[in-house]
């Protein structure tokens, strides 16, 4: 009868109980990144809190998983933390879109245009469509001499009904956009109107692509710049902001 062999003992390898718990839960701040783009409310020294819209700006339809996307149900309680934060005197949007759900850019636009800290937008790349309103929204935008900025009219996708109805609705969606970015930037609304209107130049639509100092001639930008730009003028808006709640704070 052969000899019973003793059982075999797991080899170190398999033993993961014996891993630190902070391998095993991972950086948060990485998972974060990873997850929404971005990190959390500014910690540390820094006073100006920087938000990243870049890709696809989805809305109530989740787009398809190779879409990069920015997702407005994370942005917004950003916005409000930003806007809540003792810490955060500033804030700077980066701008990389393609633009997305109409409601949603509208909705963030609106975000950023109502808040009561200094902010500032800079156009990278693109800030096409619905980006447009989002990029005008600041109290100063500024886009890099290559960056392009397409306006064209408002469509739909999917089932659309053939009645009138339908029209007047896409017409009053329109009219949203295009006050609220005539409101927010020195543009006309005849001149914003024929950018958008525009045939001729676009391959498979109409409207008009402005680069970088044609969006400041036109009135949609007010300056053309990078990065440095952005900081330097987000640090005079928070001194003027400094100075105004010191005043207001004299007075009462």
């Amino acid at each position: 009868m052969p000899p019973i062999q003793p059982p075999m003992q797991p080899t170190p390898a398999y033993r993961t109980e014996q891993q630190p718990a902070e391998e095993r839960r991972g950086n948060p701040v990485l998972e974060t990144i990873q997850q929404l783009g971005q990190t959390t409310t500014p910690s540390g020294e820094s006073n100006i809190f920087c938000m990243t819209i870049i890709g696809q700006i989805e809305g109530h339809i989740v787009l398809p998983p190779q879409n990069k996307t920015t997702k407005y149900e994370h942005l917004i309680p950003q916005l409000v933390a930003a806007e809540q934060s003792s810490k955060v005197e500033g804030v700077l949007i980066i701008l990389n879109t393609v633009g997305g759900d109409v409601e949603a850019g509208l909705a963030i636009a609106e975000m950023i245009a109502t808040l009561s800290k200094p902010s500032v937008t800079l156009v990278l790349g693109g800030g096409h469509s619905i980006g447009v309103p989002i990029a005008v929204s600041s109290n100063h935008s500024i886009i890099a001499e290559t960056a392009t900025m397409t306006i064209h009219p408002i469509r739909m996708n999917g089932l659309v009904i053939g009645v009138p109805q339908t029209f007047e609705y896409l017409d009053k969606m329109q009219e949203r956009v295009v006050r609220f970015v005539t409101e927010h930037s020195k543009v006309t609304e005849e001149k914003f109107k024929e950018l958008m209107f525009k045939t001729g130049e676009l391959t498979r639509d109409i409207g008009t692509t402005v680069i970088g100092k044609d969006a400041v001639k036109h009135g949609l930008i007010d300056a053309v710049g990078g990065i440095g730009d952005a900081l330097n003028k987000l640090n005079t808006l928070i001194d003027e902001y400094r100075q105004r709640r010191s005043e207001g704070g004299a007075t009462h």
